[in-house]
């Protein structure tokens, strides 16, 4: 069922039309599919009926962000089509809901869909959103339902909570543990949240800070596995109601929210490493010795006819010294902490220094566990002892002499599961490796692992993927046996990917996200077809009668002239293309220097700038205008503005003193304006402070003067317009105006009608507007060529500009003579 709802979930989420919308719609959307009805027979209703609040409280958000955050995006994108509900009077009763991605996929794809739930389903899937964040119900004669783990969380995040703890809790187990993403991940975030973040569709940053909320919450424990250096191991994350959920001990679940060392429980009937585990299992303790206080454990994910398997002993590591008075095949593996290698890895050595030689078995094989017996001394710690002086850091022993340090071989697989996964079918050449090469082919995995993760939709499938790779290859070369060179095998041919084309998908002809034949490759085969096909017609007609070898030969030669012809068009266009980039990142460099010597430029100009004095003042370091000059400016300019503004309407055009007049008027009416406001801010100004900054205070009443006109100017233009409109231009601009509606076709039958007259009666306003403002423009634009003109005539040449037309003039007989004389 948890498969089932997952897949359901996930595509629905991956609809087109739901994808790229934020967390909250996403949200609402799931929350409206499981609300959605199932199909009844031949009847197929998929809407469901909910109120915008109550949609609301799933969301943890309020109403207005439902319908602007929520309802409205899900409406452009088409997922989600709504008719409200009203009653016989008119009232809203409710809002029906259709999610278009469900009716589509039970139109188009019928019961195979994977969101095509049935109702058992369905139900099954709003009873999780209502144990996860429903908001509780107490309805008359029910039993109530609680809220939900969520329920209070509202607010700014809540819907991207609610969707993440959703979204973990169908991709978890029934372990608790949530299955983590491979490949390589930041370590400031770590790979919980990377996880978290392919599922979210968000960066591993933000979805860092949700788990950190979640976890907050209770409803998610995070921990690292213990290691036998104390070192931080691999981080894992636990839902703890779906571990309470499934009857895992309370032991084991406060061991995690205390940052123990926690294991999955084993199936009951393991034995030996994979015995269950109880209290003692959740401190480290494994094998017969934890069982003793464990009573009918059993795995609950697993139903009970399944197969047992063994994988998970292996993946365990101790977290306390092994007791060597248990007797279980766990036993022996040193202080490293090592897992159990194969039965026979120790018993072709000699313990103390003896040669194998020596007896007709190793110690192990006379006394050991493996034998039942109880030694005194582990012999994996004997075999140690002589190595012990020169070991160095991490138990890896050292040679003397100055001689090159040796790697421990490690018998088995790398601890992580991905690893694990990958390099399964060649386990036993991973045992022919020494531990250097062992250490470049974990390497090389991982780096091929990391490589295919980006390739693929969904995570986890790469370990899976790559393990695929390598059973065809070892078919390929006929078995593990036939390799003789393991190494070699593993870095040039095992790892390695084959691509047959350009995409960076193929493998071998084989698609990597898809797992069928690559396209590409076969536009590529028809392409060589093809070519092949038309050297051997031009080789038919132009020579004809040629044997079957003779032309075999001859359409070899060709392809491999063409062939060569290829080759070297590719190094020219790949010469080509250096040759473009280069000129490209060249270009872009000089932009970059051009850009940098511009704002080098306006720097030093801005700063020389900044050093002028204020033209009208004379105050240093104005940058060429202090503040106060320059609300004295702008009050100035918007002052003439008013006069001329009130001129268009008060005053004759064509009558300098008659704008004159106007314009004194206003400017009077604005300095009594501003002498006012000016005399309330000095008394309302501490005098003391006048004093102390008197720049500071010219600025402060310089702007008040600036502030006054700006709040005078609009009323003057109202006036202006209201006083254009009464105008002879204006009324008649209007009558056309309402004549003109009043003649539409659709008003000829009745002009005189309610209608007609309310249509013709607001043109002839929009009209009388209309001309109000081009007569306001047009006689300011009159106004200001006039200003201007009187200002140029006023203002006397200079000197410079009129010495050369008196020099040009020529001189009169009395003008001669006086210059004579």
């Amino acid at each position: 069922m948890r498969l089932r709802l997952r897949d359901a979930v996930q595509a629905l989420l991956a609809d087109p039309s739901i994808a790229g919308l934020k967390d909250a719609p996403k949200l609402a959307a799931v929350v409206l599919y499981a609300k959605s009805r199932a199909p009844k027979g031949a009847k197929n209703d998929n809407q469901t009926s909910i109120w915008v609040a109550e949609l609301g409280r799933w969301l943890g958000v309020g109403e207005s962000t439902v319908h602007r955050n929520v309802l409205s995006p899900l409406r452009k994108s088409d997922a989600v089509h709504t008719q409200v509900v009203t009653d016989s009077k008119g009232h809203p009763t409710g809002l029906d809901c259709l999610v278009m991605p469900l009716w589509n996929a039970r139109h188009g794809g019928g019961a195979a869909h994977p969101m095509a739930l049935n109702k058992a389903e369905l139900a099954t899937l709003l009873r999780l959103l209502e144990a996860l964040f429903g908001h509780g119900w107490t309805p008359k004669d029910k039993e109530p339902t609680p809220p939900g783990l969520l329920a209070g969380r509202r607010g700014k995040g809540a819907a991207t909570d609610r969707l993440g703890l959703l979204l973990m809790v169908l991709n978890t187990r029934a372990s608790g543990w949530l299955q983590l993403c491979g490949g390589s991940v930041k370590a400031k975030e770590g790979r919980g949240a990377a996880t978290l973040a392919r599922l979210l569709g968000c960066s591993p940053s933000g979805a860092r800070k949700v788990l950190a909320r979640l976890t907050e919450a209770g409803v998610v424990a995070r921990q690292r596995k213990a290691t036998s250096t104390r070192m931080n191991g691999r981080g894992r994350v636990m839902l703890l109601p779906v571990a309470r959920a499934y009857g895992r001990t309370l032991a084991s679940v406060e061991a995690v929210s205390g940052s123990e060392a926690v294991f999955s429980q084993r199936p009951a009937g393991a034995v030996g490493d994979h015995a269950p585990t109880g209290a003692a299992g959740a401190l480290g303790t494994s094998g017969i010795c934890g069982a003793e206080g464990v009573e009918g454990a059993a795995d609950l994910e697993r139903p009970d006819g399944a197969e047992l398997h063994a994988d998970h002993a292996s993946v365990v590591t101790a977290v306390v010294p092994p007791q060597l008075s248990c007797g279980f095949s766990g036993e022996g593996r040193g202080g490293e902490g090592r897992r159990p290698e194969r039965v026979c890895v120790c018993e072709d050595r000699a313990a103390d220094g003896e040669s194998a030689a020596a007896g007709s078995g190793s110690p192990v094989a006379k006394d050991g566990p493996l034998r039942g017996e109880k030694p005194k001394q582990s012999p994996i710690d004997e075999r140690d002892e002589p190595r012990a002086a020169g070991a160095g850091t991490g138990g890896r022993p050292k040679a003397g002499g100055g001689e090159k340090a040796q790697q421990q071989r490690r018998g088995a697989l790398p601890a992580d599961l991905g690893l694990r996964v990958a390099l399964g079918p060649v386990s036993w050449l991973w045992e022919r490796l020494s531990g250097w090469q062992q250490d470049q082919v974990e390497a090389a995995t991982k780096a091929e692992l990391a490589h295919l993760q980006g390739l693929l939709a969904l995570p986890g499938g790469a370990p899976r993927l790559l393990a695929d790779r390598l059973t065809d290859r070892l078919e390929e070369t006929g078995g593990e046996a036939l390799v003789d060179k393991p190494f070699p095998w593993l870095i040039r041919r095992g790892l390695v990917r084959r691509p047959s084309c350009t995409d960076r998908r193929c493998d071998d002809g084989i698609r990597l996200d898809t797992g069928t034949d690559c396209e590409n490759c076969a536009n590529v085969v028809h392409i060589r077809r093809a070519r092949r096909s038309r050297i051997g017609a031009e080789i038919d007609r132009e020579l004809p009668g040629l044997g079957d070898g003779e032309r075999r030969r001859v359409l070899e030669e060709r392809l491999r002239e063409q062939a060569a012809i290829e080759a070297e068009d590719f190094v020219r266009r790949r010469e080509q293309a250096r040759a473009e980039q280069a000129r490209r990142d060249e270009a872009r460099a000089t932009a970059q220097e051009r850009a940098e010597a511009e704002r080098t430029a306006v720097a030093a100009a801005d700063a020389v700038r900044q050093e002028l004095a204020c033209e009208d003042c004379g105050q240093q370091r104005a940058a060429g205008l202090c503040e106060a000059c320059d609300y004295r400016r702008r009050t100035e300019a918007l002052i003439v503005e008013a006069g001329i503004i009130a001129a268009t309407w008060s005053a004759d055009l064509g009558a300098p003193g008659a704008i004159a007049a106007v314009t004194a008027e206003v400017r009077a009416t604005l300095e009594r304006d501003i002498a006012a406001v000016r005399a309330d801010y000095l008394r309302a100004m501490d005098p003391a402070d006048q004093n102390a900054d008197p720049v500071g205070t010219a600025a402060v009443l310089a702007y008040g003067a600036l502030h006054t006109v700006q709040q005078a100017l609009p009323e003057y233009r109202r006036n202006a317009l209201a006083m254009l409109g009464r105008t002879e231009e204006a009324e008649d601009e209007a009558q056309r105006a309402y004549r003109t509606e009043q003649n539409r076709r659709w008003f000829r039958r009745n002009p005189n009608g309610a209608d007609a007259i309310a249509a013709a009666t607001k043109a002839a306003v929009a009209a009388r507007e209309r001309a109000a403002e081009y007569l306001l423009a047009v006689r300011l634009e009159q106004l200001r060529e006039q200003a201007a003109a009187r200002t140029e005539a006023a203002t006397p040449a200079l000197w410079t500009d009129r010495l050369p037309g008196l020099a040009a003039r020529s001189l009169d007989d009395d003008a001669t003579g006086a210059v004579m004389a």
